[in-house]
């Protein structure tokens, strides 16, 4: 049997290393494929496979490098990834090890823009119901940018010209770079802690879309949502949009405009004022023509020219109404009485006594009760005639029925 060099799987393993670390195609490589089975273990290291339709890799991101990516990787995203293939000597197996990572198809800063704006808007931050109102003549207004911007100058501008007698208190800060958003999340919080405005502007001028990336951090959303001042966003030129953007109570769209919407114009303020003073002294001098008019009226009234002519004839007209309410009552008085009389004859005519006289009698028994039928009595009852002239007493002695 013929000797063979016999070697450990370490051996066989590191080997295999050693010869794909010397090949340049594996040391500097882009692979483009679909995240999967990705996680973030407490280490702060990214494990995940990306995957094609013809296979698999197995790759990994140490921690060291993903803090640098400006967005958070997810299942189902297509990523490129560079990085080097190379064996894990431990399992054999070969890997990525990925040192960089951009989405496949828009830049890696569009990717966290957009997984940013989705992760606040589910939050509420751009919710209008916490949305406060601009104060219409705010007294101080707060800047929140950087000290040297052209953008700070033109705004001083504006709001000089427009509304001087607003104040204003700068709050400078770095507005690009890694430690800017700090910077602005903790003038903005500040500006609440002391209430130093009545209104606050947070913005930059233009830029690239790293240059305005400060204005894309979450650390600086949660600043301006959480503000008791209002704030205006004010970041870069019009089709600029940030995150500030969507958080802020108003979007400005550029620095310059964003002075405009914060202060009224001095100028249309005294068109109003005289515009008001004008139809004040209109509504004025009205009043006093009506005045003057129901002053001459009263003036030319007979009580004024001549009180005791006036009262005389008041007199008078008192004294006729007294005669008509005399007239009155005696005309009332009358139709009562004579509605009286005619109810007194009535009665007259009706009354029992009436029949009386003319010859006819009313018995009636001990019990008071009048008799209308022989049927009501007995022979030896007691009676009681009343005549017209006074009464009989009497006794039945003998009944006699009328035969129908």
């Amino acid at each position: 049997m013929m000797a063979q060099n016999i070697l450990s799987i370490s051996q066989i393993n590191e080997y295999i290393r050693s010869r794909m670390d010397a090949d340049p195609l594996l040391t500097q490589v882009a692979v483009r494929g679909e995240i999967s089975n990705y996680k973030q273990y407490p280490s702060g290291h990214h494990y995940f496979t990306l995957k094609d339709e013809g296979g698999a890799l197995k790759a990994v991101m140490f921690k060291g490098n993903a803090m640098r990516l400006r967005f958070r990787p997810e299942n189902g995203m297509k990523v490129i990834a560079m990085g080097k293939i190379s064996v894990y000597p431990r399992d054999g197996a070969y890997q990525l090890y990925c040192t960089a990572m951009a989405v496949d198809g828009v830049g890696d800063l569009h990717a966290a823009f957009e997984q940013l704006k989705a992760k606040l808007a589910a939050q509420g931050l751009f919710d209008p119901a916490h949305k406060k109102p601009i104060p219409r003549y705010p007294g101080v207004i707060g800047i929140v940018t950087s000290s040297a911007g052209a953008a700070l100058h033109d705004m001083l501008r504006i709001l000089r010209k427009r509304y001087p007698l607003t104040q204003v208190r700068l709050l400078p800060v770095r507005v690009q770079g890694a430690e800017a958003p700090a910077e602005i999340a903790g003038a903005i919080r500040y500006a609440n802690h002391y209430r130093l405005a009545d209104l606050l502007i947070v913005g930059r001028g233009g830029g690239s879309i790293e240059d305005l990336w400060a204005f894309n951090d979450e650390l600086v959303a949660h600043a301006i949502f959480d503000s008791q001042i209002p704030i205006i966003s004010a970041v870069g030129h019009e089709p600029d949009v940030t995150i500030s953007d969507y958080v802020a109570d108003l979007r400005a769209a550029t620095p310059s405009n964003a002075a405009e919407l914060a202060v009224p114009d001095q100028d249309a303020l005294r068109q109003g004022l005289d515009a008001h003073s004008a139809a004040m002294a209109a509504a004025l001098s009205r009043q006093l023509k009506s005045a003057r008019q129901h002053l001459k009226i009263l003036s030319s009234s007979p009580a004024l020219c001549s009180p005791t002519g006036y009262l005389e004839r008041r007199r008078k007209d008192l004294s006729a109404l007294q005669e008509r309410l005399t007239a009155a009552e005696i005309r009332l008085i009358d139709r009562k009485k004579q509605g009286y009389i005619g109810l007194t004859a009535k009665l007259d005519a009706m009354s029992p006594l009436k029949v009386l006289t003319r010859g006819y009698a009313m018995a009636r028994k001990d019990d008071g009760t009048v008799l209308r039928s022989v049927r009501q009595v007995a022979a030896g009852d007691a009676l009681r005639l009343s005549l017209a002239d006074g009464s009989i007493s009497a006794v039945v002695t003998h009944i006699e029925e009328d035969a129908l």
